[in-house]
C-alpha cells in the first residue's frame, strides 16, 4: 500500500495526512534509548564505561480523530484501531507484532515491528466529531527496515571466483571474476545498519554449511538431510532466531553448537555468501531474504 508524506500505516490502518486521524506530533523516531552497563570504579572516582546497547524504541503519537458532525464515525475509528492493535496473532504470540510503516518527505517508506502499549481516546468533544487520541507503541527492535524485502537465490555448483574459459587447452588457467556484483552469491544491504537474513534451504541436499565470507561466520547443519522439495528455514532476525521445517516443526537441533544465529548479520554494503552441501542432482537451492536496515529515518 503506497503512503503519502506524513502518513503512517499501523497494521493496515493508515493515519496522518489526508486521513480522518490527524497526527499532531510524533516522538520516539530519533535515537533509541540506551541500555547502559556502566559500573562504579571501586575506591575511585568515576565509573567504568561498559557496552551501551539500544533499548526498545518507544513511539508516541499525539493525534486526533476529526470527522465533523459524525460521532459514530469517530467511535468506529477508535474501534478499528483497537481491533488492529489487539489482534491475537500479534499480541499473544512471542516475537510477533504489527508493522508500522512511516513515510517522511524525501525519504522512502521504512518500517518497524511494534506492539501497542497505549490507545487512549478522550470523548469529551465526540459529539462534535472530534476525539483527541494518545497512542503509544513499542518497537522491541529499534532498527528501521526497508518497506520491501530483497531476495536472492543461490544454486549449488556456481563458482563465485570464476571458471574455465573455453576452449580448454593446456596449460589450463582459472580466470577470476572482475565485477563482484556480476557473480552469484553476492547480497547488498543498502542501509546503514546490520540486516538480518532469512535463509531457506531447499533439497535435495545434505550436510549444509552457509558462510558469510567477509566475517567468516558460518551456520552448519552437519546431520541435516533434505529430500527433494523439502526445506528448512533459518531466521536470524532479532526476536525470532529460529530454525524450522516446512511443516512448522523445530529443526534447531540440526544446527551445530558453534553456529551463532545471533551473530549472522549482513553489514551495510556488499557481502559474499557461499554455501556447500552434498547434492548429486545440482538442484538444491539457498534463498536469502533480507530487508535493508537503517539507524535513522
Amino acid at each position: 500500500m503506497p503512503l503519502e508524506d506524513f502518513q503512517y500505516d499501523l497494521g493496515g490502518v493508515v493515519i496522518g495526512a489526508g486521513t480522518s486521524v490527524q497526527v499532531i506530533e510524533t516522538t520516539g523516531l530519533g535515537r533509541p534509548p540506551v541500555r547502559e552497563s556502566d559500573v562504579d570504579q571501586p575506591s575511585m572516582d568515576g565509573q567504568f564505561a561498559g557496552p551501551d546497547y539500544w533499548a526498545g524504541r518507544q513511539i508516541q503519537f499525539d493525534a486526533a480523530i476529526k470527522i465533523p458532525g459524525d460521532p459514530a464515525a469517530c467511535h468506529d475509528m477508535v474501534a478499528t484501531l483497537q481491533a488492529v492493535t489487539d489482534a491475537a496473532a500479534a499480541r499473544l504470540v512471542g516475537g510477533q507484532g504489527l508493522a508500522l510503516r512511516i513515510k517522511r518527505p524525501g525519504r522512502p517508506v521504512k518500517q518497524l515491528t511494534v506492539r501497542a502499549r497505549k490507545l487512549d481516546p478522550e470523548y469529551g468533544k465526540v459529539i462534535h466529531g472530534y476525539v483527541p487520541l494518545d497512542i503509544e507503541l513499542l518497537a522491541h527492535d529499534p532498527t528501521f527496515y526497508a518497506d520491501e524485502p530483497s531476495t536472492t537465490e543461490l544454486p549449488l555448483g556456481w563458482l563465485t571466483g570464476g571458471g574455465f574459459a573455453a576452449p580448454v587447452t593446456a596449460p589450463i588457467y582459472v580466470q577470476d571474476g572482475t565485477v563482484a556484483a556480476d557473480r552469484p552469491g553476492w547480497v547488498t544491504n543498502q542501509g546503514t545498519a546490520d540486516a538480518w537474513p532469512i535463509m531457506r534451504i531447499t533439497g535435495p541436499c545434505a550436510n549444509v554449511t552457509i558462510t558469510h565470507v567477509v566475517s567468516g561466520r558460518s551456520l552448519t547443519l552437519p546431520t541435516l538431510s533434505l529430500a527433494a522439495g523439502r526445506w528448512v528455514e533459518i531466521d536470524t532476525r532479532p526476536g525470532y532466531r529460529t530454525v524450522t521445517w516446512d511443516n512448522g516443526g523445530n529443526a534447531s537441533t540440526y544446527l551445530s553448537p558453534a553456529s551463532r544465529i545471533d551473530l549472522f548479520s549482513l553489514p551495510p554494503g556488499q557481502s559474499e555468501m557461499r554455501w556447500t552441501a552434498f547434492d548429486g542432482t545440482n538442484s538444491a537451492r539457498l534463498r536469502v531474504t533480507w530487508r535493508d536496515a537503517y539507524i535513522a529515518l
